[in-house]
C-alpha cells in the first residue's frame, strides 16, 4: 500500500495491505497528542504494518489503560496507536504517509468534544463518539 516516516526520517514504516476506515477524531486526547483540532487516523491490520527503520526511536505513551500512542522520540511525530484489546489493528496517523493515497475521510468522530474554536464545514457524517460500525469493536 505505501510507506511512511516521521518528521526527522529516523522512523520509516511500510503498509503492505489496504487501509481501513479513515476518520477525523476530535476527542481531547487526540487533540492534545496531535496539537491540532483533530487527528487523522486510518485503521490498518497489524500484520500489514511494519517498521523498516528506526525501531529504536519509536517510543510509546500509555494515554489510557491499554491504549498506547507510539511516536518518534527524536522529533515527536505521532506514528500509530495500539490497544491491548485489539492487537490485530493499528491506527496510523495518516499525515505520516509519504505516498499519495486515494482514501478520503469518512467521518468525524467524537465531534461532541471538538475544540470550540474549530468549525466543521464539510458534509461528512458526525458522531458524538465512535461511528456506529465501530462502536462495539472500539478499534
Amino acid at each position: 500500500m505505501g510507506n511512511g516516516s516521521c518528521l526527522c526520517g529516523a522512523i520509516r514504516y511500510e503498509i503492505s495491505g489496504g487501509l481501513g476506515p479513515f476518520v477525523l477524531c476530535h476527542c481531547a486526547q487526540c487533540r492534545k497528542a496531535q496539537g491540532s483540532a483533530f487527528a487523522a487516523n486510518v485503521v490498518v491490520r497489524a500484520s500489514d504494518f511494519r517498521i523498516v527503520a528506526g525501531g529504536d526511536a519509536l517510543a510509546a505513551y500509555e494515554s489510557s489503560p491499554g491504549k498506547r500512542r507510539h511516536f518518534c522520540r527524536i522529533c515527536g511525530s505521532p506514528i500509530i496507536s495500539t490497544r491491548d484489546a485489539l492487537r490485530d489493528v493499528v491506527r496510523v496517523r495518516i499525515g505520516t504517509l509519504d505516498a499519495p493515497i486515494d482514501a478520503r475521510p469518512t467521518a468525524h468522530i467524537f465531534a461532541a468534544s471538538k475544540a470550540e474554536w474549530y468549525e466543521i464545514l464539510d458534509e461528512l457524517p458526525r458522531y458524538a463518539e465512535f461511528e456506529p460500525a465501530r462502536r462495539d469493536r472500539n478499534d
